[in-house]
């Protein structure tokens, strides 16, 4: 649930607010009533965990196979041409 929170108020407790989303929460910042932004968690926050990185690129690995076979040894032969 997004908290609603007027510009003014947003700029004056920026810092307050900055550490609530740090904590999860969500406000949409408003001016003269109208929504003109969201104050969300971060999207990259999430790719901080290792675990969970290493979880994602398991599932993308286990989605997403190589189905070539590569000769590593002519490859690299290949590169020093």
């Amino acid at each position: 649930m997004k908290i609603e929170i007027g510009a003014y108020e947003a700029k004056t407790k920026l810092p307050e607010l900055l550490r609530q989303v740090q904590a999860g929460k969500q406000f949409t910042i408003t001016n003269r009533g109208k929504a003109i932004a969201d104050l969300v968690p971060s999207q990259t926050q999430e790719s901080k965990d290792p675990a969970a990185a290493i979880d994602k690129f398991l599932a993308f690995k286990k989605a997403n196979p190589v189905r070539a076979r590569f000769n590593i040894k002519a490859l690299i032969e290949e590169g020093r041409e």
